[in-house]
Formats: C-alpha cells, structure tokens, sequence
C-alpha cells in the first residue's frame, strides 16, 4: 500500500507528463503481482468494488467525525478521500496503526470484494482504523475510484508500454479484452508470453483522430470533405456473437443504447457519430438526413435503464465515418477511399433507420467549402471533416491526415452569478462559474456553466474577485454582486425546458473578462435564442 500510496502522491504533485510516464513505469516494474495489476486498474479506471460508493463512506464519515466539521473541511480541501484521511479518528484502545507497506493491495481489495453490501463499509472502516493518514488516503482511493491524480487511463497505459517496450496502440488493441488484475498482460510485457488474443471478443480499437484546421488551406484533390456531426464518436464492434458500442474513450455504453447494440448484428468494427433522429424532433432533413441537437442526445446519455417512452422519444441511430474490421478482415491499411467504398458496402446491408453513411460535401473549391462551413448553423452540425484520400486508418493524431474544421464559436456576454470551489488541484480557488442573461424585464436568469478556457492568472484574477464580492454563502457555492461581465464562447445553443432560461448551451467556455463593459449591457435572453439552430 505505501508505494501505492507515494505514487498517488508523487502523481499529484508533478506537472510534467513525462516525469508522471516515468513515475507509473517505476511503480509498475518494481511492484509485484498481483499489486501492481490493481493499482494499474486504479489509475485506468477499470477497478470495480461494487459494495464500496460515496453514500457508503459518508455514512461511515457522519458515525466517526462530525458531520459539520467534516462538510466544511472537504468543501476546502476539495477531495473525499484526503479530507477522509486527515480527519479519520484513531478508536481507543485499538493497537498501534499498522505500517501501510505491510498491507498488500490485493489482500484489501479481495476483502472488500467478498465483503456483503452490509458489511463492506465496516470492513473498509476496520482497515481504515488500523492504517495512518497516508495508507488511508490511498485505501479510500482505490476503494472509491476517484483518483483526480492528474492523470488520464491513456497517460496510464502510456507509462505501462514505456516501461516495458510495448507499443501503447497495442495495449490499447487487447485492453477490452482482460480483467484486473491482469496476469495475461504483464506476462506478455515482460516476455514470458505472446501479445494476449483477443479473437472473437468485441474489443476496443484506438480512434483515429484529427487535427484542427488553422491556417492550412488543403486541396481538394488530396483530401475528400464531410460534415462534422454533433454526437459522441463511437465504436461499433461485434464479434463472437456480442455487440459493443464503446465511447471515445472506450467506455461500454451498449446499456444506454439497447437499440443500437440489438441492431448491429454483422462482424466487424464501424466507426461514426451516434445522434438521435431529428425527424421526431421536427429538425430538418438536411445533409443526408435529418439529426437532432446534442441536447436530445443527452436525454440519454448515462443511463444505466433505458424506458420503453425514452427509445421512442429519442430514438438513435449511428451516422457511419469509417470500416475498422469487415467480418474478420482488418482494413485499417487501406486507404481511405478504399475504405469508403468497403463502408458503403457494408452499411447497405445494416437497418437503414438505425445506421446511415455520413454525406461527402462537394465543393469545387476550398474557397466554396469556406463559405459552407461559414454558414454550417443547422442543428447538429459542427463543421466540417477533411480526410486525406489516400490515408490509412491510424490510431491517434498524424499530422497531415485528417483536419477537424469546426465552426467558429457562438459568444454572448454574460453576468457571473455564482461560484464554486473547484476539486482537486483547483480545491483553494473559486473556478467553477454560473453565469446568466437579462431577461426583458430585467431579470436575470443563468444560461450556462463553465470552469475552463481561463488562463492561471486569470483564475487567480477571478478567484480575488468573487471573495471580495460575495454576498451571500451556499457551503462551497458564494453568490456574487451581478457586477462583473464574462465573455462567454459556446458550440451552440438550444432551448431546453430543465432550465429557467428555456436554453441550454453547448460546450459554454470563459473566453474573456470584460472588465471594460457595465452589467447592464450584458446580453438578454432574447439575444440567445435568436442563436438557437
């Protein structure tokens, strides 16, 4: 536990991503099994102890420690687990806490794990009494999966294929395919076995991803144009009789969409933007039919049990990019219009309201491209894609391939409302902002919340700001005097009947500080959905 412990610690207090690289190698070469295999889990997020949630250590939290001084420290500290730790009472007449470096990871987890839903919290509480502050900050970690290290399950693997001489992409090949703690994959790292197979199992392959276009202008020759819906990307994978629908970042959402995974039912691996018909959402069939904003999407996002009433109201379908896989044949090297011409094929035979190919744009020039993307304001359309015609399907960004070409961003000036502390790194700053618009009769309403697109200075300059001109507390939330002005950019915008406003905005981030412009000349509400696609 106590390397475990100094990892996350090391992790947390290092800015260098090579440095973080280094750091996991270490920890992955000198642990032995099975530690190291769940401490890797931990720091991809694929470690599971199911009888182990926040509920279950608050109610631990409010038996040991008073609940009001607890709420407040951990509204400072920004962290459950550090605030856990800290403030976690040794019980009378228990022996001497235990060196932490004595305790094995695995030999926790597995108590955890055989643990009843009952009885896991005291199980947990009984190693917690008998750890110091550091073994049970590590412990609450891992039991809670909510590391916030500074680290993504990419910059993980990364740092498992850099200790051990693997290629990350090929990490990522088998990754789906096994289990924490994961016997099969340092047996092939260090030699003792061949790369694990994973045929007949619906794994996870990398996307192949795109740089923005800036200032390059391509030719048109060389590269073939498509919209850029507004989905989510996915994955589309079946094999060995199972269907999987994975997100970017490989995360199983096949249980959100039922619809999807029960209508792909052909080998292979398809790769493109999961929307919702618009056409019962009285969009328009525009640029090869016809999608709704991210906003409907949304309504299904995360669940875990999808409604009969929902699958009708929001029904999904999967706009098709590009062929991974046909059958058990392995397409990636071909160029793309060769997979092109292999996707069309094969989304001939697949259920024409649940799958369709994402419309090619012809342009006679880039200029005449330009001024379609200028004018791309219908719903659910993001920009515009550009592909290289002649590349193959490679994992990650390679310059020169693929460009993203999105259209330039929506802004509107808003009032800060509100601000919360933020978590993590950002737990002794006010980072998180709710701003909001006039309505006609001069209310003001908030449209929208954002906690990026700031610099470090600039959240220092914010942070002085709102604790000099707070005037009214919520626990971590300070309502502000509706003094100061924010310039707000966003994706888009779309009407919404959870909000107050009546809108909800897409990807809103702080583009300015307008400390230059009154209040009351932010925008109005009015002004907001007139942006509405």
């Amino acid at each position: 536990m106590r390397a475990f412990s100094q990892l996350l610690d090391d992790l947390v207090y290092t800015r260098s991503r090579n440095t973080k690289l280094q750091l996991i190698g270490d920890y992955l070469r000198e642990t032995p099994d099975p530690d190291r295999g769940y401490g890797l889990a931990a720091l991809t997020g694929t470690l599971d102890i199911p009888h182990v949630k926040p509920a279950a250590v608050r109610g631990l939290v409010e038996e040991r420690i008073d609940p009001v001084l607890f709420y407040m420290s951990r509204d400072y500290v920004g962290d459950t687990a550090e605030t856990v730790a800290l403030l976690w009472p040794k019980r009378t007449g228990e022996p001497a806490e235990i060196d932490d470096a004595t305790i094995r990871i695995s030999d926790a987890i597995e108590r955890l794990r055989l643990a009843s839903k009952a009885d896991a919290p005291q199980v947990l509480a009984a190693m917690l009494d008998h750890l110091d502050a550091s073994g049970r900050y590590a412990m609450l970690k891992l039991a809670l999966g909510e590391l916030r290290v500074g680290i993504n399950a990419r910059l993980a693997k990364q740092g498992l294929a850099n200790a051990f001489g693997l290629d990350v992409d090929a990490v990522e090949e088998v990754w789906h395919g096994l289990r924490p703690p994961f016997a099969e994959l340092f047996d092939w790292a260090e030699g003792r076995a061949q790369q694990p197979t994973v045929h007949d199992v619906p794994v996870f392959r990398p996307f192949m991803l795109a740089h923005p276009l800036e200032e390059t202008k391509v030719s048109l020759d060389d590269y073939a144009a498509e919209w850029k819906w507004d989905g989510i990307r996915v994955q589309l994978v079946h094999a060995g009789g199972q269907t999987r629908l994975y997100s970017r970042t490989g995360d199983d959402i096949s249980g959100s969409f039922p619809d999807i995974a029960d209508a792909f039912q052909t080998p292979g691996v398809l790769d493109g933007e999961l929307l919702v018909r618009g056409s019962d959402q009285g969009v328009a069939d525009v640029h090869g039919g016809a999608a709704a904003s991210f906003n409907a999407l949304q309504q299904r996002l995360g669940r875990k049990n999808v409604s009969q009433k929902m699958l009708g109201a929001y029904p999904a379908f999967v706009r098709l990019y590009d062929v991974l896989f046909d059958r058990d044949e392995d397409l990636r090297e071909l160029r793309w219009e060769q997979r092109r011409r292999r996707l069309e094929a094969f989304a001939s035979a697949l259920d024409l309201e649940r799958f369709d190919v994402s419309q090619l744009i012809d342009a006679g020039s880039f200029e005449e491209l330009e001024n379609l993307r200028a004018n791309a304001r219908d719903t659910s359309i993001e920009g515009i894609m550009l592909k290289r015609r002649d590349s193959p399907y490679v994992a990650g960004r390679r310059t020169g391939l693929w460009y993203k070409w999105k259209r330039d961003p929506l802004v509107a000036d808003c009032v800060l409302m509100y601000a919360q502390r933020g978590s993590g790194k950002r737990s002794s700053y006010y980072s998180d902002y709710t701003f909001g618009c006039w309505t006609e009769g001069d209310e003001l309403l908030p449209v929208g919340k954002a906690y990026f697109g700031f610099t470090d200075d600039e959240l220092k300059w914010i942070d002085r700001w709102v604790r000099g001109h707070t005037v009214e507390r919520f626990g971590p939330v300070r309502e502000v005097e509706k003094s100061l002005v924010l310039e707000v950019a966003f994706d888009s915008i779309h009407l919404s009947t959870r909000h107050k406003s009546g809108l909800a905005m897409r990807f809103p981030r702080i583009s300015r500080i307008r400390t230059d412009k009154p209040a009351h000349e932010a925008d109005r509400i009015a002004t907001l959905k007139s942006m509405v696609t």
